[in-house]
């Protein structure tokens, strides 16, 4: 054990070394490094291999409105195409996610934290309740350093995404951890039709280039891309954001054998306007776009290395992914400001240091049975983790003390299988069932809160699908999933902090639900979903990383309608749009109230595109993100947010193309996030204030882009 512990924190010393030189060249020499990049993009590709320099031929792909009928199993299931991606105007690579109907991605803090998300009246924090997987890789991490589930997908580059899959509900058999509210899976492309080099500048301090090109070698294909971004944002303590990705993958399609072997790294640091007290503006003490504590901030970084193998044969379709990645943060927050120390300020340090390996394999094939064919899968998948993570007590980004320090090792298997039967001409059944174990072993500072613990769970599920009547498909859906909570908070005893006795958590929590919707595709280029569903959780407790404890929740109940189209009318023009309204309840009795804080209640978008008209291309993106009970009773509630994105690109040729995205065009105050809690500044009574904290939009900003195909 000292051995791989000192392992351990050689590469975790080596790996901060080689991110605090790589962000130090950013910093100095950004615009060079892009301009290099371009030109060294340029002659790799003037260059070619030995084999010769391939011809790549332009690939388009088309929205097919019918694609998913008597393909998808449920109406809350569906696809978004590399097309529709490629038209999205982002100021975060994580909001390509709201593509997803009903789903918004926000952000509370500075631009290297994970996002925090909101689905089906979950405020899913960082990633609990929604299961993000990219190429393979499960996004969302286990027992972490600052909540359960975290899911940072700054490592994203969007260039390169093949395409968005999303399945809302926990009806599917090969979805575990983190799928109660959905999950999401995002693939990369295994080559390009062409190279992309792109330079990109703005406001508030905005620079970003990008090179990715793939090219043909032996019987395979190479592919790689390297991003640099900096930017500073609107807010008084400039960001500072500074982030590089790099990309490099191996892929192979033989017919029957195809494969790719893909290598990822990602670093980024930044100073954090954290959420903010509306009293504090009100008196002008600080302004909207200022903080409290402006050495707020973090530093992480993510390097993976994944393999994905496909075969098919006579037997049926095999496929396997294997990954293993190391993350590291350190994150610097503080939300109470001078409620527990008067003197030094209530700042505080979050660390998460991990290694993660994870093993999925599946197999299908079909029997035919009586006349009637059953398509079956059967699936193993397999996490390990291994977790360095800890609570300190800091000012300025100093350590003063240490509130908790645990090393984690937790495994997971997960078994499940699916059977679908097409009975008749407009029937058909998916059933399925999942069993899940998990093991936890927690090594903390404080003896009494270690220990080792175990839990399983079996969950069905059950989908009935009828028609099509005029292009029209009818669902009904049940089946329950699980979140897994913190290791932690499952041999957890005594507070860290006041010494205080608690109770060990439920290491895995239920949830079942129940959904009817129809899909339909009655008019040419139209795709259109509408979906009632039902959710109920045994309970919302999680670990709290911010106090190093488990905070007590109760049983909750949502109910909701989503509705979503996508019609693409002629071949220039595509409109998008979804809305969802959603009742959120904690469903025991409780004289606190039975409102579920930062349920958002309903939730609107739309986007409109166009293309193929002449050299111009371009379009809108409206959102509209609904109130919010911030307390149990709802005495406090957040207002809603309206934002309006778009972009307008030209064509120059085939090769180049002009691009100019405009952010919050209506120059918006509104928040984009809101939360009530007491709270204490500079002068403020020893209890301190209860108040709405909020984190604004960023001010309408405009961004301008060269990208050349070569």
């Amino acid at each position: 054990m000292k051995t791989i512990a000192a392992l351990r924190n050689s590469s975790a010393s080596l790996n901060h070394f080689t991110l605090h030189t790589i962000n130090a060249a950013i910093d100095r020499y950004f615009v060079l490094i892009c301009i290099l990049l371009l030109f060294a993009g340029s002659v790799v590709s003037n260059m070619g291999f030995a084999a010769g320099v391939p011809t790549l031929n332009e690939i388009e792909v088309r929205a097919n409105a019918t694609e998913l009928m008597g393909v998808a199993n449920s109406a809350s299931e569906g696809t978004v195409l590399k097309e529709q991606l490629d038209r999205r105007t982002v100021y975060r690579p994580g909001e390509l996610l709201e593509t997803v109907p009903g789903l918004v991605v926000t952000q509370h803090s500075g631009e290297g934290k994970a996002n925090q998300y909101f689905l089906r009246g979950f405020n899913l924090d960082h990633g609990t309740d929604i299961r993000i997987v990219v190429d393979g890789m499960l996004v969302n991490k286990r027992s972490h350093g600052h909540g359960q589930g975290w899911a940072d997908t700054n490592f994203l580059i969007p260039e390169l995404i093949s395409s968005l899959k999303y399945q809302k509900g926990p009806y599917y058999a090969d979805q575990g951890d983190f799928s109660s509210a959905g999950a999401v899976h995002m693939g990369y492309v295994n080559k390009l039709p062409t190279g992309i080099a792109s330079f990109s500048g703005g406001d508030q301090g905005y620079l970003r280039g990008l090179v990715a090109k793939s090219h043909e070698v032996g019987a395979g294909d190479v592919l790689y891309a390297f991003e640099l971004l900096k930017k500073n944002g609107p807010w008084v303590n400039k960001e500072k954001f500074k982030k590089f990705n790099a990309v490099l993958r191996y892929s192979q399609n033989t017919g029957t054998t195809k494969f790719n072997v893909t290598a990822m790294g990602y670093g980024g640091k930044w100073n954090a306007t954290d959420h903010i007290p509306e009293r504090a503006v009100r008196s002008g003490l600080i302004s909207r776009l200022d903080t409290i504590d402006p050495s707020d901030g973090g530093e992480a970084h993510r390097f993976s290395l994944s393999s994905a193998l496909e075969h098919r044969s006579r037997f049926g379709v095999t496929k396997v992914n294997l990954y293993t990645l190391h993350t590291n943060l350190d994150l610097f927050s503080n939300f109470t400001y001078f409620l527990d120390d008067p003197v030094n300020g209530d700042q505080f340090s979050q660390i998460d240091k991990r290694f993660q390996t994870g093993f999925d394999v599946s197999h299908a094939w079909v029997n035919d049975i009586a006349g009637f064919a059953f398509e079956n899968k059967i699936g193993f998948q397999y996490q390990n983790d291994v977790i360095d993570n800890g609570l300190l007590k800091t000012k300025q980004r100093q350590t003063l003390s240490t509130t908790r320090r645990d090393n984690i090792w937790q495994n997971s298997i997960g078994l499940y299988y699916q059977n679908t039967v097409q009975w008749l001409e407009k029937l058909r059944t998916v059933t399925g069932v999942r069993s899940d174990f998990y093991w936890f072993d927690v090594n903390s500072n404080l003896d009494i809160n270690s220990g080792k613990s175990y839990d399983s769970m079996t969950n069905p599920k059950l989908a009935v699908i009828l028609g099509p009547w005029f292009e029209t498909e009818l669902y009904f859906n049940y089946g329950s999933s699980f979140h897994s909570n913190d290791a932690r908070g499952t041999t957890t005893v005594v507070d860290p902090a006041t010494g205080e006795r608690l109770d060990p958590v439920n290491p895995l929590v239920r949830s079942t639900g129940i959904e009817t919707g129809l899909r339909t595709a009655i008019l040419p280029g139209l795709q259109a979903s509408l979906a009632f569903f039902r959710l109920e959780l045994d309970s919302e407790l999680l670990f709290v990383g911010d106090a190093g404890t488990t905070e007590a929740s109760r049983p909750s109940t949502r109910e909701g309608i989503e509705v979503s189209a996508f019609y693409k009318p002629t071949d220039w023009l595509t409109l998008d749009l979804d809305y969802a309204i959603t009742k959120a309840r904690f469903s025991d009795s409780d004289p606190a109230g039975n409102f579920i804080p930062q349920a958002v209640r309903d939730v609107g978008k739309a986007a409109v595109s166009f293309d193929n008209i002449g050299p111009f291309y371009g379009g809108l993106q409206f959102r509209y993100f609904g109130k919010r009970a911030l307390n149990e009773d709802n005495s406090a509630r957040s207002k809603p947010t309206i934002t309006l994105n778009g972009q307008l690109g030209y064509k120059i040729g085939k090769k180049i193309q002009l691009v100019v995205q405009a952010f919050n065009i209506l120059n918006s105050r509104d928040h984009a996030i809101d939360y009530f809690y007491a709270s204490r500044l500079p002068g403020e009574s020893a209890e301190g204030v209860e108040d709405i904290h909020f984190h604004p939009i960023e001010t309408r900003s405009i961004r301008g882009s060269i990208i050349a195909h070569f």
